[in-house]
């Protein structure tokens, strides 16, 4: 499925339309027969890749314990812990990005993950260069090359070159203890 061109598609819908969607969605998430497949192929110590909704970007993990409809698993290589739906198991490999329409449209919170390097003009007039720490509503927590921390609207920053010629090529966010914090 083509992420980017149902989101486009759906921009025209009321919120009522969403709302009945996301409903008829659940229903489906919901459904026993739907998961029953996936749960038939996890088990503990397999490594899977998952979508972590929060963070917007799939990761690595380990299956710790399978439940009635979740997982437990150790995220590798950060070693978090989180309890994932069963639907979130990425088992046919799909890419999930979403990427705007065009270089004109502002890009907005889908269009970002955790990890990734971007660029944003600073109330300075000064352009900076960070990564992604966290999404949150209406803006992204950036932890900057000088290690300071800004909180940026998401219509303000624009993804940069990663060293691997890939924008946001991290796929991890960095480890913020190893990173001087300001003052």
């Amino acid at each position: 499925m083509d992420y980017s061109e149902i989101v486009r598609a759906l921009q025209a819908a009321t919120p009522f339309d969403l709302y009945r969607l996301r409903i008829g969605i659940d229903a489906l998430l919901d459904d026993p027969a739907r998961l029953l497949p996936i749960k038939r192929r996890v088990y503990t110590g397999l490594e899977i890749r998952f979508f972590n909704a929060r963070e917007n970007r799939i990761m690595t993990g380990v299956v710790e314990k399978v439940q009635r409809t979740t997982l437990d698993v150790r995220a590798k290589p950060e070693g978090t812990y989180w309890r994932i739906p069963l639907c979130a198991v990425n088992m046919a490999g799909v890419e999930t990005d979403i990427s705007p329409a065009s270089s004109a449209e502002p890009l907005a919170k889908n269009h970002f993950k955790v990890g990734d390097a971007i660029g944003f003009q600073g109330r300075d007039n000064r352009e900076r260069y960070g990564v992604i720490l966290k999404l949150n509503q209406k803006t992204a927590t950036i932890l900057t090359r000088e290690g300071t921390r800004w909180r940026v609207v998401f219509s303000l920053l624009f993804k940069v070159m990663d060293g691997g010629g890939d924008p946001g090529a991290s796929s991890t966010p960095p480890d913020i203890r190893s990173v001087p914090g300001p003052g």
